[in-house]
């Protein structure tokens, strides 16, 4: 395809939103006829799913987090959800066909904390999405998401040997008044504890995520805490830009359009960027840096929101071909106890029926599939793209956005042939969380505009 030469002559704000699921869950909506698991999965591929439970607690909540999370558990409670996703686990795997073939090519643990189980709880984990779904967790990679607090030398134990291949600890800053600012109350020496006991037990990736954009951080300060990360050689690291959303502890900026902010962290963003790379880190996305020498684990940032994707627990999403589902949604922490406590109630005869979500058409699913190609470094491939979706080029479905984009100096084409691909330039990749809104939808727009905020 030919873009056209770029003039950057509109301004975009760079902070809109962070895409890391298209459509958002705040576009789904109540599946009026319930269709059953067994039908929905009925004709799709199943020898290369990805599982992905999800644990709904943390020992406190983050000043930024919109997350589906809640903070502790009354005795018992955890007991009691793990009991659900267990109840779940077998009416899917039921669904899925007891006689059918059924092969799990990735699996992840997230949250929330999965690491708020106990050991013991841990384990029974393992053995939900191995022994109910069929998970082979030592023989594929396993990611698991973890608190400095709660990677205890027990916990690490039993991940490591159950397979865990991945563990990714959410530090955020290593300035114990940064990570006061931004109501993550930790402190730098437990944190450089954590990490060593992560090192210990030799699991194979640790990755590290670090914000940028709190208040009173300066760019000597966020370097310093790339440098404290660097001193753990982190085979992954991940740079998130401050976002402060409606009904989390920050929220009272929610909404504000706040130029100097996004230039700030704009300025902090590229000199994370330049920082790492200088290091021998390999841009993989806006967000993700992977160690040039780092042993390969998959597929990247948005692998797990590929079609074939089974989510077990309340705040867990599953994708087939058609449709995209859930529970409800919600992040005030009085509606979100409440999910939780009904999801712990379910019999298991309710796990059988899809109860919330998004039909996907023939134009949404190649929306996503240019979401998630273009807002990785390797870009969108075009033979791909065509082969994917019957003969059609990306400039049949998005030539206002392409070229848009191109426009700006965001985007450009690389390579010939079976080769070429359609890429973000570093501008287009530091703008990726305008891009990535930009290409909604009208339909999926006007869904997310609807969306009660609960």
């Amino acid at each position: 395809m030919t873009l056209p030469a770029p003039t950057g002559t509109d301004h975009v704000a760079p902070y809109q939103s962070y895409v890391y699921a298209y459509p958002h869950k705040t576009a789904y909506r109540r599946l009026d006829d319930r269709p059953p698991l067994s039908t929905l999965w009925a004709d799709e591929p199943k020898d290369a799913l990805s599982l992905y439970l999800h644990i709904p607690f943390c020992e406190v909540r983050c000043g930024f987090c919109n997350l589906f999370t809640r903070i502790g558990a009354p005795d018992g409670l955890t007991g009691a959800y793990l009991d659900a996703l267990e109840r779940q686990a077998t009416a899917v795997r039921e669904a899925l066909g007891e006689r059918t073939p059924v092969r799990f090519a990735t699996a992840a643990f997230g949250g929330g904390t999965p690491t708020f189980l106990t050991a013991a709880e841990l384990e029974r984990l393992c053995d939900i999405a191995e022994h109910r779904m069929g998970a082979d967790l030592r023989a594929v990679p396993l990611s698991v998401e973890a608190s400095p607090a709660t990677a205890t030398a027990d916990r690490l134990a039993v991940l490591a040997e159950r397979g865990t291949t991945r563990l990714s600890l959410g530090v955020q800053s290593f300035d114990d008044t940064e990570a006061r600012a931004a109501v993550r109350p930790q402190r730098r020496a437990d944190v450089e504890a954590a990490l060593g006991r992560v090192r210990d037990t030799a699991i194979p990736v640790l990755n590290i995520d670090l914000i940028y954009g709190i208040d009173g951080q300066t760019e000597a300060t966020w370097l310093r805490s790339l440098d404290t990360a660097l001193t753990w050689k982190p085979e992954e690291l991940y740079l998130y830009p401050l976002y402060i959303r409606p009904l989390t502890g920050l929220g009272r900026r929610a909404g504000e359009s706040d130029p100097a902010w996004d230039e700030q962290r704009l300025r902090l963003y590229r000199a994370g960027r330049d920082h790492l790379l200088a290091h021998g880190y390999e841009q993989r996305s806006m967000r993700m840096f992977r160690r040039a020498d780092a042993v390969p684990q998959g597929a990247d940032d948005y692998a797990c929101q590929t079609d074939g994707m089974i989510g077990l627990g309340c705040g867990a999403r599953s994708y087939t071909a058609d449709l995209h589902y859930s529970f409800d949604y919600a992040v005030g922490m009085h509606e979100i106890r409440s999910i939780i406590d009904t999801y712990t109630a379910r019999p298991a005869a309710d796990f059988a029926r899809a109860e919330y979500g998004r039909r996907m058409t023939t134009g949404e699913a190649r929306r996503r599939h240019l979401l998630q190609s273009l807002l990785q470094a390797d870009g969108l491939d075009l033979a791909g793209y065509r082969a994917r979706f019957g003969g059609r080029r990306p400039e049949d479905d998005f030539a206002a956005e392409l070229g848009r984009f191109a426009d700006r100096g965001w985007l450009e084409e690389h390579g010939d042939g079976p080769g070429a691909a359609l890429r973000l330039t570093p501008e287009g990749l530091a703008h990726s969380d305008a891009i990535g809104p930009e290409l909604f939808s009208p339909a999926v727009r006007a869904a997310m505009a609807a969306y009660e905020r609960k």
